[in-house]
């Protein structure tokens, strides 16, 4: 048996589960999420004890695999729409900087001839604190995670100076670089 997919999911009581077919929808303060599993996979609601447990139909390999994944997926969901994800995300080199461009466009200048405009995906929300520093947050973990590599491969950091943009306590392994007048 999955030990990940064994544990019940708890559900704080200001969030909303609807199951139908193979479809969960979770609502809560954040937001709407919804998720299609595979008919294998067997999600169940039980609304006096507040808990999603997940179980297999078999133990095939596939549903096996699908067990834990399934449990992990709507226990994310739940977060999401209680709590939400937020990814945080550094520029370091001189002269790169993030500005907020309408809404949710967030736009990077970081040595190339252009700036680069990037519009954040629906449900995700783009804040710039200042202009050295780009916060995403949302419900859905998969949406903001993608969004922030996205950002993050603008100018992924290299190793020689360490310029470039990334995440907020990543350590960048640094190169020594060409040595002169060693002959």
């Amino acid at each position: 048996m999955s030990r990940i997919g064994r544990k019940p999911v708890p559900v704080p009581a200001n969030v909303k589960i609807t199951l139908a077919d193979s479809t969960i929808h979770v609502e809560g303060p954040n937001g709407k999420l919804q998720f299609t599993y595979k008919p294998s996979i067997t999600v169940i609601y039980d609304a006096a004890a507040m808990l999603i447990t997940c179980e297999r139909a078999d133990d095939e390999r596939t549903n096996r695999a699908l067990h834990g994944l399934v449990r992990s997926l709507v226990a994310n969901m739940v977060i999401g729409v209680t709590t939400g994800y937020t990814k945080k995300l550094e520029i370091q080199g001189v002269g790169y900087q993030a500005q907020l461009k309408k809404a949710n466009t967030v736009e990077l200048q970081v040595g190339y001839a252009n700036r680069v405009a990037l519009e954040a995906p629906v449900g995700v929300k783009v804040t710039v604190p200042d202009p050295t520093h780009i916060v995403i947050t949302g419900a859905d973990k998969q949406a903001v995670g993608q969004f922030a590599a996205v950002v993050r491969k603008v100018r992924p950091p290299e190793p020689y100076k360490g310029k470039g943009i990334r995440y907020e306590g990543e350590v960048v392994r640094r190169k020594a670089g060409k040595a002169f007048g060693s002959k």
